[in-house]
């Protein structure tokens, strides 16, 4: 038996998640099916985390055990020859035995992109967060620094999640602006559910300013949810990296 990890890279936009459900087709689901037409086996596939309907990821990492004799680096070909257009195995490698996509994991890279002007642009349709009206760009750029370090941001997750810790810590974040486009970078150890469309939502409103930048660090101490800002669409986020 041999464990195998994937990179993989996929558009969320047709699927229900990364995690199976009953009520949609999802990304795990796809592979999955994709594993049993290559080797007949019907395995579990460890994600590093679940990413919501319609996120998408540059890096997401999985692995699963097989007792198939297709070599590890070769997997990837013969997978993406049993997937759709818009989920693609990047790489496939050897890893130890008790490798374990998600408890192994030691933090994440998320990106985030807006695009800001008036008119909606076709093209950035399904992956990017579009606001009409002008942001603050510097009031912006200011108040994501609130962010960084270790902080209990239970303000900024959803209802629905059962963790026995809200206490995260962001270890780097930087906002990019570049024409229309605006690009949010965060890397932490963790995320709460929907944390980083949270932490968006709640620096878009103080571009619009409807929240004030420096209220921030109020916001994170209250732990309410009501205090910060709207959960921003889930087709602007991608999950960039997943790093061990």
């Amino acid at each position: 038996m041999t464990n195998i990890k994937l990179t993989i890279q996929y558009d969320g936009t047709n699927y229900c998640g990364w995690q199976k459900q009953k009520n949609g087709i999802s990304i795990q689901e796809k592979i999955e099916d994709a594993i049993y037409l290559v080797t007949g086996e019907e395995v579990n596939l460890i994600g590093s985390g679940r990413t919501d309907r319609g996120v998408h990821a540059q890096g997401q990492v999985a692995n699963f055990i097989t007792s198939s004799k297709v070599p590890p680096s070769r997997f990837k070909y013969a997978l993406n020859s049993k997937l759709p257009e818009d989920i693609s195995i990047v790489k496939s490698e050897l890893v130890a035995d008790d490798f374990h996509s998600r408890y192994d994991a030691k933090g994440k890279i998320y990106r985030y992109l807006i695009y800001n002007g008036e008119i909606r642009n076709p093209l950035y349709n399904r992956y990017a967060y579009h606001v009409p009206i002008k942001l603050d760009f510097q009031s912006m750029d200011k108040a994501k620094n609130y962010f960084l370090g270790s902080h209990d941001f239970k303000a900024f997750m959803a209802q629905g999640s059962s963790v026995k810790s809200t206490v995260r810590t962001i270890k780097g974040i930087s906002l990019d602006q570049k024409g229309n486009l605006i690009c949010l970078t965060i890397e932490g150890d963790g995320f709460l559910y929907n944390m980083v469309r949270i932490i968006v939502g709640t620096l878009v409103e103080v571009g619009l300013g409807k929240i004030k930048g420096d209220s921030i660090p109020h916001i994170i101490k209250s732990k309410d949810r009501k205090m910060a800002g709207h959960t921003a669409p889930a087709k602007g986020l991608c999950l960039e990296k997943v790093y061990y």
